[in-house]
């Protein structure tokens, strides 16, 4: 490595060393299993907000996005954030308050699918032990993924072997995770969706200054056929215009139903690693400055993310870049180029490239505690340890983080697995599978457990059969697999509801009483 190299590796170090120094520091306010899963409900506002959107804004809002748009120009990149954005704001306003009312009084429950059992009056934990397994099924390979990305920035970027890499990114965030728990890894989060946000305004800014002004970028886009444009694509081989039907439109905009269940439109509302952050605010009336700068962070994050391929383009017509045979790689290569620039651009590279990391290591952190959870919380204390001390819950639920990251880590030592192709399927599992139960457990006094759970399974099994078995039809078929399997979970529980007898007068009273406080 050169000196350059050097610079920038020591100033990535120095910012991981940072991170698990903030889950030793907050390890010590860890007493209870509560404190380890939700922080003891004392987030703050701001925290809450940002630690939410970091969590869920992983890699591809760095590497995905501007990669996108530097391809084929604003229209799909532009859809999937305008789908993202909406989904963050209707995931905040509609479900965010209610969730963290209803999971405190309802049993003060801690998980999701604890959540779901409490509120069903499912004694045997029937659907909790069926979620928690969902959330496992999906989430360790979802972690894997992010132990790959880390891995791979550094193998690609310093000439270090693969594994290596990849183990150590995976220790890094598997320390603080262990060590701090839930108000670590949301408080790394926050200082990591703040890293981001340094990333991606600098690499905006000096791609600006390099292209020489923001209407040479604009000029650059305008003159490429359908390249700036929301219902064309640019079609790079021939240089023309493709459009960009309705059907694709809304298969791009059904990314943001997952949210509900994840909790993108819909879909915002169910994913578990953000719904946590919900369940964990210290006071329920702050959720509003939350959903305010949640939503603002995350449109100017994309809006400007999106504009980096935008940019990225100009740069390589303007002989700045070369030609990118992959177009992920747009801000890897862009810090680089900063780095040729001094001392300080070197740190400010290595902060960038940080920044790529923290998009990961956010969103790693998150999902690990989630699945761990399912597996400490929901299986193994709900089922097979009724009687399980404090103590030895703390203890179960750090092995378990320990456990199930091996397994993340298994999953992702060879360098070209697959295991991103993963990705979108498990976000279509989490909608589909929670979307609807999260809405109609919040929102619809009369859903019943025997609905619940035909419309948890039913929508996570369509998941696969519209994936494999229909999607490959392609034409009006090939809408993402998220759509159709979350309708069919929504009107499978509803139906079911309707055909069995009414929940007890208990339940409805607790709803009732959630629905009134404010």
């Amino acid at each position: 490595m050169d000196v350059t190299q050097i610079l920038m590796l020591i100033t990535i170090l120095v910012y991981l060393a940072a991170m698990v120094g903030i889950g030793a520091v907050l390890a010590k306010q860890n007493q209870t299993t509560d404190d380890f899963y939700l922080g003891g409900r004392t987030l703050g506002p701001l925290v809450t907000a940002m630690s939410a959107e970091a969590s869920d804004m992983s890699s591809w809002l760095l590497m995905g996005l501007p990669g996108v748009a530097y391809l084929s120009g604003t229209a799909d990149a532009a859809w999937t954030a305008i789908g993202l954005a909406i989904g963050t704001y209707v995931n905040w306003l509609v479900v965010a308050k209610r969730l963290r009312n209803y999971t405190h009084v309802c049993g003060n429950s801690t998980t999701l699918p604890l959540f779901f059992s409490n509120r069903y009056r499912d004694n045997k934990r029937i659907l909790s032990v069926i979620a928690a397994l969902l959330i496992i099924i999906f989430f360790v390979p979802y972690t894997a993924s992010g132990f790959a990305a880390c891995g791979k920035l550094f193998a690609n970027l310093f000439g270090m072997d693969y594994l290596p890499a990849m183990l150590i990114s995976a220790i890094v965030i598997v320390a603080y995770t262990t060590l701090g728990g839930f108000l670590a890894a949301s408080t790394t989060d926050f200082v990591q969706s703040i890293v981001m946000t340094i990333a991606i305004v600098v690499v905006f800014g000096f791609g600006i200054s390099k292209v020489g002004s923001f209407s040479a970028v604009m000029d650059n886009a305008k003159s490429m056929a359908g390249y700036f444009s929301l219902t064309h694509t640019h079609d790079v081989a021939t240089g023309t215009a493709s459009p960009y039907s309705l059907l694709q439109i809304f298969s791009t905009l059904a990314w943001g139903l997952g949210y509900f269940g994840m909790p993108h439109i819909i879909i915002r509302f169910g994913m578990p690693h953000v719904l946590l952050r919900f369940m964990a605010i210290g006071d329920a009336n702050k959720l509003k400055l939350s959903r305010r700068v949640a939503t603002v962070w995350v449109v100017i994050s994309m809006a400007v993310s999106v504009f980096i391929g935008v940019i990225g383009n100009a740069m390589t017509k303007a002989g700045v870049l070369p030609t990118l045979k992959d177009p992920e790689t747009i801000i890897l290569v862009v810090a680089d180029l900063i780095s040729k620039h001094g001392v300080l651009a070197t740190i400010i590279a290595g902060l960038i490239l940080a920044g790529i990391l923290a998009a990961t290591m956010s969103t790693a952190d998150s999902q690990l505690l989630a699945a761990s959870s399912s597996a400490s919380q929901n299986i193994l204390k709900e089922v097979f340890m009724k009687d399980m001390s404090e103590k030895t819950g703390m203890l179960i639920a750090r092995i378990t983080v320990l456990v199930i990251a091996l397994i993340g880590v298994f999953i992702a030592r060879n360098p070209d697995s697959s295991v991103f192709q993963i990705v979108s399927f498990a976000w279509a599992g989490f909608g589909a599978s929670f979307g609807p139960l999260v809405l109609l457990a919040l929102f619809w006094k009369r859903s019943t457990f025997q609905g619940a759970l035909c419309g948890m399974v039913s929508g996570g099994v369509m998941v696969f059969v519209w994936k494999f078995l229909i999607r490959p039809m392609g034409g009006a078929l090939g809408i993402y697999e998220l759509l159709p399997a979350f309708l069919l979970g929504l009107a499978v529980n509803v139906i079911v509801s309707l055909l069995t007898p009414a929940p007890s007068r208990e339940v409805q009273d607790e709803f009732d009483k959630v629905a009134s406080m404010k």
